[in-house]
């Protein structure tokens, strides 16, 4: 079979924006957008996206130059997501939920040379742009004009028009930003996608292996990692996660969880694949998700559990009046958590990933004869993160000394890696972080302690860093934090390590209480509930009451701040509110 081998004609490289062409055809005219007042089909979706491809290579965007955006879940954010790299570039989302000293590292660290900006995130925008030394050429920055806010006119914006844009391309095809400082281009959004080209050819990547996104994994440092996709990488994770989830055809997809966060999970392409309806939400609270769900008839929808927890515990929450599959990621959810959403008529899924794999990859494959469980065992069940996805290679915890394969008996721990097609390609300009990461072995270390059941399904513990030694003992933060959510005057909980000079360590537990509901939320009651619940060794030994507790920009419960607090905290100090 020698003659046998690639050839042009049966391995061109792959790349999710072939869904948009596809959806135009078979689902022209079905809705693809909701916003408002302001609907979509996938027809005008396509042209639209084509259209603002080819004002993007006609103003200088080039292959592999990194274009930014700063928006919330509005439908131009959409439409980026596919126009961008048609345009043969590099897409990099922003989190809106970041300083602007951070948005303007990230900005320099990728060289972004275009920015697109939200009209209600203008003022962080030109903060972050400001910040650019005088020897750095900052980004071009154009204006996403929302029509439903009124805009801040005072920001310092320099108004410009699309022909002014296309000027500052320069012969060799590139945008110049030199002499003109920080600029907003108002309107230009709809001006790109109005004089753009619906007939583009749009750039294909020349190698599947091409860069496509470009994500961030953290903005709570100076050196940010920055974590680069293939083409080939998101074909797969786009498919692979609609696989898995079981989407069908046509679905409607509620945007509550942010399209920056690793491209809504892939998603953004995934609904072109199948033909959704994408329902944007600019800013929601949990009666703006029921309102949503019972209007347009929602059938999916993704979000942390943080996003759980605010529907469970929303006072606006009432029985649905059609089930909705609810994805929920990022960390562990409580099944106290599951099952009181569950109870609404939400059908929730959990699935394990990180920036590094651009989505899910690991999944809790629901088994028929679990149906037949007591409900608060199918929580229990639901809270694992279960087997690999069918595009993950392989999936193992290993021992951190000896390196091998842990005991399949649900207890033994170690560090959870990962091997697969939809790996990121490394952390832009880090080799370092990328080969201490990604190592010789050909596995992924993520940083994530795991234990696997004899059933084969994977549970995480803990982060590495996260995992308390009290006595010689490991405390899972995330086993204790599941058993306080199952008190009913806790409504957040985040456990860490506090210092103690006898035992080494010994957790303690931060908690913000329910509204209104005061029984059993004083200290002593919180910790006997634990201690019932808890060998002596995993019960809290600190609690300390808050109003809120801190999160990351990605709605995550920042425990490096608690970590702080608790090692700050006098050793005479006990329980306490804050």
């Amino acid at each position: 079979m020698d003659h046998l081998k690639p050839t042009s004609a049966n391995s061109p490289p792959l790349t999710p924006l072939t869904f948009l062409d596809r959806a135009a055809t078979v689902y022209g005219d079905s809705t693809s957008i909701i916003y408002n007042h302001t609907t979509y089909t996938w027809s005008q979706t396509h042209k639209r996206c084509l259209q603002l491809a080819s004002s993007l290579a006609g103003i200088g965007i080039r292959r592999n130059d990194v274009v930014s955006v700063l928006a919330f879940n509005i439908p131009a954010m959409y439409e980026l997501q596919f126009a961008v790299p048609m345009a043969g570039a590099v897409l990099n989302n922003l989190n809106t939920r970041l300083d602007a000293r951070t948005i303007s590292v990230m900005l320099r660290h990728s060289e972004s040379k275009l920015l697109f900006v939200d009209s209600h995130l203008q003022a962080l925008a030109h903060d972050a742009v400001s910040r650019f030394p005088p020897e750095i050429t900052p980004p071009v920055v154009v204006l996403i004009k929302d029509y439903n806010c009124l805009l801040n006119d005072d920001v310092g914006i320099v108004t410009t028009s699309y022909e002014d844009l296309v000027k500052k391309g320069n012969k060799n095809n590139s945008l110049s930003n030199d002499d003109v400082g920080f600029e907003i281009v108002t309107t230009s959004y709809e001006n790109l996608v109005k004089k753009g080209d619906a007939n583009f050819r749009w750039v294909r990547p020349v190698n599947e292996w091409d860069p496509i996104t470009l994500n961030y994994t953290s903005g709570t440092t100076s050196s940010p990692k920055g974590v680069v996709h293939s083409h080939r990488a998101i074909f797969i994770l786009a498919l692979d996660s609609l696989i898995d989830w079981s989407v069908p055809k046509k679905p409607v997809f509620l945007w509550t969880l942010p399209m920056f966060h690793s491209n809504g999970w892939g998603f953004t392409w995934g609904m072109a694949a199948v033909g959704g309806t994408n329902i944007c939400l600019h800013k929601f609270t949990a009666g703006d998700v029921f309102t949503a769900v019972n209007r347009h008839h929602v059938t999916h929808m993704c979000g942390a559990p943080v996003v759980l927890n605010m529907i469970a515990n929303s006072p606006n929450a009432k029985p649905l009046h059609n089930p909705v599959h609810f994805l929920t990621g990022g960390a562990p959810p409580p099944a106290a958590v599951v099952l009181r959403t569950e109870s609404l008529g939400f059908i929730v899924s959990h699935g394990y990933g990180m920036t590094e794999v651009a989505g899910v990859v690991v999944s809790c494959a629901w088994k028929e004869e679990w149906n037949r469980l007591p409900v608060t065992e199918k929580a229990s069940l639901k809270a694992r993160q279960g087997v690999r996805t069918l595009g993950l290679t392989e999936v193992n915890v290993l021992d951190t000394e000896s390196g091998l394969g842990v005991k399949r008996d649900g207890l033994t721990q170690g560090e959870i890696v990962l091997k697969g097609a939809c790996l990121m390609l490394g952390y832009l300009k880090d080799p370092r972080a990328t080969a201490m990461c990604m190592r010789e072995d050909g596995w992924l270390y993520t940083g994530d302690v795991g234990v696997i059941h004899p059933d084969g399904y994977l549970e995480i513990k803990d982060r590495l860093k996260d995992v308390i030694i009290t006595g010689g003992e490991n405390v899972s933060s995330v086993e204790v934090e599941s058993v306080l959510y199952c008190n009913p005057a806790v409504n957040e909980a985040a456990v860490v390590a506090r210092p103690d000079k006898f035992w080494g360590e010994t957790p303690c537990v931060f908690v913000s209480l329910m509204d209104g509901k005061d029984g059993g939320g004083s200290s002593d009651e919180i910790l006997k509930f634990c201690r019932e619940r808890l060998p002596h060794y995993m019960v809290p030994k600190t609690v300390v009451f808050m109003a809120e507790l801190p999160k990351t920009a990605t709605g995550k419960i920042m425990k490096s701040t608690l970590r702080e607090m608790a090692k700050n905290m006098p050793p005479s100090m006990g329980n306490s509110r804050m």
